[in-house]
């Protein structure tokens, strides 16, 4: 007989059960895995959850979401149980800030895996004026105060002299995209630290010298595009006085309709990328919620199934994922097996 007792479990426990649900495959509510994250990341992610959907049958495909690399974070660290993703794809690093956001929400074991490399590549359509561009004319160009002074650059021209006087129009990411975030870190302060008294104001005032040297201009000159990189090569291709800021994975991928633009002589390639010759070269992660687990199923094989696609000849690299180098392999393979949890204090 079912007793008053038996049916007066409240709603709270009810919801500490299905939080709780990270001890078996059987406890889950959520029967496939989801991933959230960079746009970048999003293509080569997708590839990776349609091949362990065709290897095993007995899984779902996972859900790949593309969010944006901040706004991917945010989901991920905002806890533990079968309503919070477990992956996020992020075309940068974890950010101490992120990290520690995801330890007050009880995201305390986070497993980092680098599963490749790409680049912030500046493009242009077939038909543009083959710009030869500088982190510091890039920063001139997109700075919303290059060196503490309003940017007045209309033109490329007013940038640099030697460069044409095309009018400035840039698509590009927005601010949760880690390619952005990248753009700033790789590109735009290493064009202001050229300048002395900016790369000695990185010592003496570091919140001052980042706004100065990262903050991008709102004018119009730079066009917040979103999280659709395909988008921005459709721009592109329509207009070839604009230039398209991506992953340098969908250059590749449309070398049919769009060209990469050199960044201080050196163009965007496979091969500069690999040996970080180019200026935007950048690691690519996943990053795995290690209560997750056991939880959802598919998640182990899924986080697997990256390690046996990344390789020189694997199925992401025809993609355009540029391979990590084979020591950074095989530490990443190390770490799909093992889960080491991340260290907080590394990150910046």
């Amino acid at each position: 007989m079912v007793t008053f007792r038996t049916l007066a479990i409240t709603t709270a426990a009810l919801g500490a059960l299905s939080l709780a649900g990270c001890g078996g495959a059987e406890d889950a509510s959520r029967d496939q895995v989801r991933a959230v994250g960079s746009s970048t990341v999003y293509p080569f992610a997708k590839a990776v959850a349609e091949q362990l959907a065709k290897s095993d049958a007995s899984l779902k495909s996972p859900i790949i979401e593309s969010t944006g690399t901040g706004a991917g974070m945010k989901l991920f660290c905002a806890g533990v149980g079968p309503q919070h993703p477990d992956i996020a794809d992020a075309s940068r690093r974890m950010k101490k800030s992120e990290f520690d956001e995801c330890v007050a929400n009880g995201v305390k074991d986070i497993a980092e895996i680098q599963v490749g490399l790409d680049g912030v590549a500046f493009a242009e359509s077939k038909g543009g004026a083959s710009l030869a561009l500088t982190p510091q004319d890039v920063y001139k160009a997109l700075a919303k105060a290059p060196y503490g002074q309003p940017n007045t650059a209309k033109t490329w021209h007013d940038v640099n002299p030697a460069l044409p006087a095309d009018p400035i129009l840039v698509y590009g990411p927005p601010s949760t995209s880690g390619t952005r975030d990248a753009l700033k870190e790789l590109i735009l302060a290493k064009g202001c630290d050229e300048n002395a008294a900016m790369k000695a104001l990185k010592d003496s005032d570091k919140k001052k010298h980042d706004d100065i040297c990262t903050q991008v201009r709102e004018d119009g000159a730079y066009v917040d595009a979103g999280e659709n990189d395909n988008l921005i090569v459709q721009k592109i291709e329509a207009n070839p006085k604009a230039i398209g800021i991506f992953g340098f994975s969908y250059v590749e991928e449309n070398a049919d309709r769009i060209r990469g633009l050199t960044m201080s002589g050196v163009t965007p390639t496979y091969q500069t990328i690999s040996d970080f010759s180019y200026p935007g070269a950048r690691p690519l992660y996943i990053y795995v919620k290690k209560a997750h687990l056991k939880a959802i199923p598919g998640l182990q094989a899924y986080v697997t199934q990256w390690s046996k696609l990344w390789g020189k000849d694997g199925v992401l690299a025809k993609l355009g994922m540029v391979v990590a180098p084979d020591a950074v392999l095989a530490q990443s393979t190390q770490a799909v097996s093992t889960m080491p949890s991340l260290d907080g204090s590394q990150l910046k």
